[in-house]
């Protein structure tokens, strides 16, 4: 490749810390990306967020040694330029801006709050570019505090976080073990009935011929139904997740215990605890839409970000 560039991105999620380094040839949607190192931490930043209004010590604590591990990958393979980035949970603490000067410090440089409607623009950009499926796409990146959706076809022309993701039902509905009937039956309807808003704000929704899924919620689903006992990026790439496939994940995680939960092969030890409010908002859009599948994507926010880098 020549005009070859190193770039990085960090995505300080709800649940979850992330970061892609990668070498970039081009610009936007057309340029190629090959990825030098990819990692994931459960770090829970939005732990309690949804009740306090304020990211909690301890999950600031956990988010920022991941961060500093971060910053010595980036310093490690000569990254050029990154872009680092918080959503939900930041979005919704009055203290983030603590948080944004302590990661600030970390990395030598200032993170970003995204707002959702960022947010899903970046994601778009990220599970579309370079697509070979039809058009247009609704794009459903299920986080840990919102859920992102974005139709469009190269680019978005409609667009809506709402405030449903895996943390955040758990943390108000599911707090049983496993969660009662009448909890899951709080939870679906909240799913719901945010769905229903996303019709007056993005009709266009409707018309899709391709639902794209992103993030841990969706990756987690197909790594169960496929029974893997790994992570197998390329595998989940692109897999084809039926929605009967998706309902009975749901029901079979829904109505374990949590020590029962965790023995399927598929679901990471950190996710356990909100996996199910995960699922739930899953098969709420398979259901609100009537769609048979959703095509799998490990392409994301993250691809988007350095995507967004590129000159």
């Amino acid at each position: 490749m020549t005009g070859v560039v190193r770039i990085g991105a960090i995505d300080m999620g709800t649940n979850s810390t992330r970061l892609l380094i990668a070498d970039v040839d081009g610009s936007g949607r057309e340029a190629r990306l090959e990825p030098i190192d990819r990692r994931m931490r459960i770090t829970r930043l939005g732990q309690g967020v949804d009740a306090s209004r304020r990211l909690v010590p301890e999950a600031v604590d956990r988010t920022l040694a991941v961060v500093r591990e971060y910053r010595r990958a980036l310093d490690d393979l000569g990254v050029s330029r990154c872009r680092a980035v918080a959503t939900s949970a930041a979005r919704d603490a009055e203290n983030a801006g603590e948080f944004f000067a302590q990661v600030a410090s970390v990395l030598g440089h200032d993170a970003e709050l995204l707002t959702g409607a960022e947010e899903a623009r970046l994601s778009f950009l990220g599970a579309t570019a370079g697509l070979d499926e039809p058009a247009p796409y609704l794009v459903v990146d299920i986080g840990g505090g919102s859920t992102e959706l974005i139709t469009g076809t190269a680019a978005p022309d409609g667009l809506v976080s709402l405030d449903i993701g895996c943390v955040r039902l758990t943390e108000q509905f599911l707090l049983s073990d496993p969660p009662r009937p009448e909890e899951l039956s709080q939870a679906v309807h909240t799913a719901r009935a945010h769905l229903t808003d996303c019709d007056v704000l993005v009709p266009s929704a409707r018309n899709a011929k391709t639902l794209i899924g992103l993030a841990g919620t969706v990756t987690t689903v197909a790594a169960i139904e496929m029974g893997l006992p790994e992570y197998d990026r390329d595998r989940i790439h692109h897999y084809r997740l039926s929605r009967e496939a998706a309902e009975d994940v749901f029901r079979t995680l829904a109505t374990e215990p949590a020590a029962q939960r965790r023995h399927n092969p598929g679901l990471e030890p950190e996710r356990v605890d909100v996996i199910v409010g995960g699922a739930v908002v899953l098969v709420a859009v398979m259901r609100h839409f009537e769609c048979d599948e959703m095509l799998v994507s490990e392409a994301d926010i993250l691809d988007g970000l350095v995507r967004s880098q590129a000159a």
